[in-house]
């Protein structure tokens, strides 16, 4: 519960209307209650929040209402990622081993973390301060977890992946599997040993589902800040920069590196051994089969430079008309060709 100035102070914005007014939870305006907070980061979306029963509207700077009071901030967006975890904190895990788990003696686990059913811990493992590992966690020999890392039910680490800090990972993901290394020997697919590891660096945030090999030699690296989606596969000795964003279903071909900022859409596929520029961006259901330069954009399969890629699609579908054009035009030849012979 906060009221209306205490909570634009922590956002640094700027009341207008009562700020005296308490804030109970935060809605969309279409189920607004009194209390609550509701954002209208748009003028066309002022109206409907006015129209609620919400007692105040986070919007932009600028935004006025005789209606409502408001707070203006800079970004409504922002503010509203700052506002959710006030009124929605994360859920905390009590510190100590539940009964179920097993853990093997050589692993060293914080007094304030959190070892939840049915978790199983091997030799050398160390787990850092805060962390969770909420229930059904696997975790090999020789894996590091630093603090305020939360696993979720199911997750599971396989030997010697590191975990660094503020790190989230969803349920069902794996990390650290072998990955995907096979060479023809007479008549046959000889599997090649898969010795690496994975690295996750600080603040990643990885969803569920999602399977991280780890190196054929060195590491599998995901960069500090790096978001990723469910359904993601990433092979072995890929290494992904700061603060990248991997949507859902995208598969990654071995030893690929993207640099900071790469933003990859949907459903796309990343050939191996390629470089992704810093800020690169790929579009939904792509095709990447070269270098992406930093900073550009590409769409399509396979992937091609933005503007270059659409006006390939509007060709594409101007054809159909394009070729009753061209049959015409050799109707009309034909009957030319009869008439001079």
């Amino acid at each position: 519960m906060f009221t209306v100035f205490s909570l634009a102070e922590k956002l640094g914005g700027e009341v207008i209307g009562d700020g005296n007014a308490i804030l109970t939870g935060v809605a969309p305006a279409d189920q607004a209650q009194a209390g609550h907070l509701t954002f209208a980061e748009k003028a066309s979306f002022l109206d409907a929040a006015e129209k609620s029963a919400a007692t105040a509207i986070l919007v932009p700077m600028g935004f006025e209402s005789s209606m409502k009071t408001l707070i203006r901030v800079k970004d409504p967006r922002v503010a509203m990622a700052k506002v959710l975890p006030l009124f929605f904190p994360e859920e905390e895990y009590p510190s100590g081993i539940h009964p179920s788990a097993v853990v093997d003696p050589t692993a060293v686990v914080h007094p304030s973390a959190s070892i939840g059913p049915h978790c199983v811990i091997g030799a050398d493992v160390t787990i850092g301060e805060r962390s969770a590992l909420i229930g059904g966690n696997h975790i090999g020999r020789g894996c590091k977890i630093g603090q305020d890392v939360r696993l979720h039910p199911n997750v599971v680490l396989y030997s010697r992946t590191q975990i660094g800090n503020r790190v989230s990972i969803h349920s069902g993901s794996t990390i650290g599997a072998d990955g995907y290394g096979y060479v023809f020997d007479q008549g046959q697919h000889r599997k090649m040993p898969q010795v690496g590891n994975v690295i996750i660096h600080d603040d990643v945030e990885i969803g569920s589902n999602t399977s991280i090999d780890r190196g054929a030699l060195g590491a599998t690296i995901i960069g500090q800040g790096t978001k990723i989606d469910n359904l993601v596969h990433v092979a072995h000795n890929v290494v992904m920069g700061r603060h990248c964003l991997i949507m859902g279903q995208v598969g990654f071909a071995g030893s690929t590196h993207l640099s900071d900022y790469v933003v990859i859409a949907s459903q796309s596929g990343i050939a191996g051994h390629l470089k992704l520029g810093p800020q690169a961006k790929i579009g939904a259901k792509s095709g990447v089969m070269r270098d992406i330069p930093a900073g550009e954009t590409v769409l399509g399969y396979p992937a091609a430079p933005d503007k270059q890629a659409k006006r390939q699609w509007i060709a594409m579908a101007q054809l159909p008309d394009a070729l009753k054009r061209i049959k015409e035009l050799e109707k009309q030849v034909a009957q030319l060709s009869k008439s001079e012979s």
